[in-house]
């Protein structure tokens, strides 16, 4: 680690030097010829060329010439500027070289420069030995990921890398290993499904080509699917067709068991769609079973755990924790849900539609 730091000041210290060096010579070589005149001069030549060749007349030939010449006197009675390297380079190079060593210095005295280096198969080896419950979710998701490597086949091993990574929070690699898991076995819908979802969540809800791509793979293997009919319906309303889309959900609709919580979803997005005010949520879902299974539940926890831990490193975002706030409401996750609440009712304290908005979303009722 030492010989690190030694070498990256003395690349930081060559790269200054080399820099100044090259800044130094170019200000003693620097031509002092006076380029604007020569410009001038070659544009008078050009205006009798075209004079010459009959395209343009003679009062248009005088009139540029003139114009041309005015400029040429005003370029050579102005000064020439040189251009100068400053006189500071030898301030830039000690600022250059004392910084990467103030760096180290810095790090001897707070940082561990005893501690040997860690290789990953090592920590993979450590991680392996530790029950699952106490591994860190981005550590458990390296597990599973290098259980994959070996077996490359294996479609479920996709799925499962799948679910870590999006407990870890790290939903586009969740969505390139449910993409090479669909390569691998084209034939599951479950897979096709949780790609579809994902690519969703990922476009914060926008139907992107890779999206409905999937969705579309899953209604040939799945006729009924409900999400792909939903999601599918959802597709035609936006290219056009109002009518039918619209439609699709109101079949959709009428196939659907009376106790099945995604009801009242798809009656809202009719409303929506017609303009008309949506039922009351509960009406639909009065004694609604599980809505999702395990496997999407792990999915949908590490999305929202993907999301707060990247408000936690930009939190500037009002509508992501609008979102936070409602996703630990929908889970009944209520210590969460507050604490995020409490975070961003302190960051937008001075944002009454922020503030409406946060409210709202506290107050979304449990998923049943």
């Amino acid at each position: 680690m030492i010989a690190l730091w030694v070498l990256a000041a003395l690349l930081s210290a060559a790269a200054v030097i080399l820099i100044l060096f090259r800044a130094a010579r170019a200000a003693t070589a620097a031509e002092t010829g006076d380029t604007t005149s020569i410009f001038y001069r070659r544009q008078l030549a050009e205006i009798g060329d075209l004079a010459d060749r009959g395209l343009i007349g003679a009062d248009e030939r005088k009139g540029a010439e003139a114009e041309a010449g005015r400029r040429l006197l005003a370029a050579a009675d102005a000064p020439v500027e040189v251009w100068s390297a400053g006189p500071h380079r030898a301030v830039i190079l000690s600022a250059a070289i004392g910084a990467p060593l103030l760096a180290l210095a810095v790090y001897m005295a707070v940082g561990s420069p005893q501690l040997g280096d860690q290789p990953f198969k090592a920590r993979l080896a450590q991680w392996a030995m530790t029950p699952p419950q106490e591994l860190r979710a981005q550590e458990l998701a390296a597990l599973v990921a290098d259980k994959v490597k070996a077996r490359p086949t294996d479609p479920d091993g996709y799925k499962y890398l799948a679910l870590a990574r999006g407990g870890a929070g790290d939903l586009m690699g969740a969505v390139e290993a449910l993409r090479r898991g669909v390569r691998v076995a084209p034939e599951r819908a479950d897979l096709w499904q949780m790609l579809g979802e994902a690519e969703l969540y990922q476009a914060n809800g926008e139907l992107t080509d890779d999206a409905v791509d999937a969705f579309r793979h899953l209604i040939k293997l799945e006729p009924g699917s409900l999400p792909a009919r939903f999601q599918l319906a959802a597709v035609k309303i936006r290219d056009g067709d109002k009518a039918g889309g619209v439609a699709d959900w109101k079949a959709l609709l009428a196939e659907m068991p009376a106790a099945d919580p995604r009801r009242a979803n798809v009656q809202a997005a009719i409303a929506s769609a017609e303009g008309t005010p949506a039922p009351p949520p509960m009406a639909a879902a009065a004694a609604a079973p599980q809505g999702l299974s395990a496997d999407q539940m792990t999915a949908v926890r590490g999305m929202v755990a993907g999301l707060a831990a990247r408000l936690q490193t930009s939190p500037d975002d009002p509508a992501g924790w609008v979102q936070l706030v409602k996703a630990y409401s929908v889970l009944g996750d209520t210590q969460k849900r507050d604490a995020a609440l409490k975070t961003a009712r302190a960051r937008y304290a001075g944002k009454p539609d922020v503030l409406a908005q946060l409210r709202e979303a506290a107050a979304t009722e449990k998923m049943k």
